[in-house]
C-alpha cells in the first residue's frame, strides 16, 4: 500500500503514518487489516498489534477533511469546456473555505484550480489558485507614432530592431545593467523568500517570461471616443508577463507550506491547500503576493517606457490589469478572498485587456460588474491542446507561411504557441458579452516571445 493510499484512508501524518508504514514494511499487517483499523480505530485502541496505529489515527481524527455539506454555487461561461477543468471547479467548490465560484469561457485544466477559474473563499488564500506566475499581467500602451509605421518597411524595420534589442525573454533572462524603479525600494523583507530573492528580482526587472508571454507591436482600432482618445487607428504596444523567478519562488514555497499544513486533504485536492489569513504564514504569503503584483507592474512599465523612449514616442494612453492574483472584495454582502487564476477583473467600468494569439486580435474591454461571475471575465482565448501535442501537430514552415500571409512578423516563439493551440478568441468574446463590453481591438503585427525550447512559466 502506497503512502498516497494511506492518506486517502485518513492516515496522513505523524505517528499514525509512521506506524502504518512500519507494519506494512515488516509484514505485520496486510492492506486489508490497515483498512479495517482506519475504518474503526476505536475498536483497535487497545489491540496489542494495532493499538499504536489506532491511537495515532484517533489523535488526528479532528483534522480529517470534511467538505462543505453542499458545494459552493458556481456558474460556467462557454460551452464544451475541457472536462478536467470543469471537474477541478467542482472539487474547488467542495472546499470548506469556498463560498462561490465561476468558470470562464477560456478555461482549461491547471493545477488545483483550472486556468480560467475564479474562486471566492472565506478569509483564506490558496497559493495554487493564484498560480505559479503570480500577478501575470497585461499592459497596452497607445503611442503618438503614426500607425502607418507598421506598413512602411523602413519604419517597421526600426520597430523590429528596437523590440529585439530592448526586450529579454526566458527563465534566465536578465538585464546587463539594473533598472532603477521605486518597486525595489519597497519592503522586500515581508517574506524570507522575497528578501532572499531581491537581487535576483532586480536583475530580472524589465524582462519577460517564457510560455505564453509576449511583447508585440500592432494596430489599435478605436471605433468611438474612449481612453481619452478620438476614434481612429493607432500604433500600440501590448505585453504579457508576470513576476518572473521571484514570483515562482514565492509560489513554490507557500504552496508546499500550505500542503504541509493540510495533510488531511485527499490527493486530488492537495493543490488546493490553503493558508489562513489570520495566521503568520497566510499574512506572509499575502504580503509577498502583493509585492509581486507591484513587481510585475514594474516589469511592464519598464518595457513600455524603455521602448517608447528609444523610439522617440510619447505614450497617449495605457490599459493594464493583473490575473493570477487574489483580491479582498465584497460579494453577497460579505468580505471574501477572490482568486482569479487566468481570469480578468471585470468590475463595473473596469478596463482590461483580453488577448487572442499571435495571429488573432486582443480586445480592450470594460467590465459589466456581473455578480454571477464574481466580476470576472476570461484572460485570453484559452488553450485547446497541450504543448507536447502542439509540437507533434504543427511544423514551423507551414505556420510561418500562415503568419506571413496574415502580415505578421514573428521575431521568436516556440512551436507550442502558434495560433492553432488556442480557441477562437471571437467565440470566447461572444460567450462573455454579459461580462464585458468591447472598447477597442488590437491586431498584432510584430511579435516577440521566448525562443523555442524554453520551459514555460505561464
Amino acid at each position: 500500500m502506497k503512502t498516497s493510499e494511506l492518506k486517502e484512508l485518513g492516515i496522513h501524518r505523524g505517528e499514525a503514518l509512521t506506524e502504518a508504514v512500519r507494519l506494512l514494511k515488516e509484514r505485520a499487517a496486510t492492506n486489508e487489516q490497515i483498512r479495517e483499523v482506519a475504518a474503526d480505530a476505536e475498536a483497535f485502541a487497545v489491540d496489542p498489534v494495532f493499538g499504536k496505529l489506532a491511537k495515532g489515527i484517533l489523535a488526528h481524527a479532528e483534522d480529517a477533511y470534511v467538505p462543505r455539506s453542499e458545494p459552493a454555487p458556481w456558474q460556467q461561461w462557454g460551452e464544451n469546456l475541457e472536462r478536467g477543468a470543469v471537474q477541478q471547479m467542482v472539487h474547488a467548490c467542495e472546499l470548506p473555505i469556498a463560498t462561490s465560484g465561476a468558470l470562464m469561457a477560456d478555461a482549461h485544466q491547471g493545477y488545483g484550480l483550472p486556468i480560467g477559474g475564479v474562486l471566492a473563499t472565506d478569509q483564506a488564500v490558496i497559493p495554487y489558485a493564484v498560480g505559479v506566475d503570480i500577478a501575470c499581467r497585461m499592459k497596452l500602451t497607445v503611442w503618438d507614432l503614426p500607425e502607418a509605421w507598421l506598413s512602411d518597411k523602413k519604419s517597421a524595420d526600426r520597430l523590429k530592431s528596437q523590440l529585439s534589442r530592448d526586450t529579454y525573454f526566458g527563465i534566465g533572462a536578465a538585464v546587463a545593467d539594473k533598472h532603477e524603479h521605486a518597486v525595489m525600494d519597497a519592503d522586500w523583507s515581508v517574506s524570507p523568500i522575497t528578501e532572499r530573492n531581491r537581487d535576483r528580482a532586480w536583475k530580472q526587472l524589465g524582462t519577460s517570461g517564457s510560455g505564453n508571454h509576449f511583447v508585440e507591436f500592432g494596430t489599435l482600432t478605436l471605433a468611438k471616443s474612449d481612453l481619452g482618445l478620438e476614434p481612429g487607428r493607432y500604433l500600440a504596444l501590448l505585453s504579457h508577463s508576470g513576476s518572473r523567478g521571484t514570483g515562482a519562488a514565492v509560489a513554490g514555497h507557500y504552496s508546499k507550506l500550505a500542503k504541509e499544513m493540510h495533510p488531511e486533504l485527499p490527493n486530488h485536492l492537495q493543490n488546493l491547500a490553503w493558508l489562513d489569513l489570520d495566521q503568520e504564514a497566510g499574512q506572509e504569503y499575502w504580503q509577498a503576493m502583493n509585492l509581486m503584483g507591484d513587481y510585475a507592474a514594474a516589469n511592464h512599465d519598464l518595457i513600455h517606457q524603455t521602448l517608447a523612449k528609444n523610439l522617440g514616442a510619447e505614450i497617449l494612453a495605457d490599459v493594464e490589469n493583473h490575473h493570477n492574483f487574489a483580491w479582498k472584495e465584497t460579494h453577497g454582502g460579505r468580505e471574501v478572498i477572490v482568486h482569479r487564476k487566468g481570469a480578468t477583473p471585470a468590475g463595473e467600468g473596469v478596463l482590461g485587456v483580453i488577448p487572442g494569439s499571435m495571429a488573432s486580435p486582443a480586445f480592450v474591454v470594460r467590465g459589466r460588474g456581473s455578480a454571477e461571475s464574481l466580476k470576472s471575465a476570461s484572460h485570453g482565448a484559452g488553450r485547446v491542446m497541450s504543448r507536447t501535442q502542439a509540437r507533434k501537430t504543427f511544423n514551423w514552415q507551414r505556420e510561418k507561411e500562415k503568419l506571413n500571409a496574415a502580415g505578421i512578423t514573428l521575431l521568436s516563439a516556440g512551436l507550442d504557441e502558434v495560433p492553432g493551440v488556442y480557441k477562437n478568441i471571437h467565440d470566447v468574446m461572444e460567450a462573455q458579452q454579459d461580462l464585458v463590453q468591447t472598447v477597442a481591438q488590437f491586431d498584432p503585427r510584430i511579435v516577440k516571445m521566448a525562443p523555442a525550447g524554453e520551459r514555460p512559466e505561464d
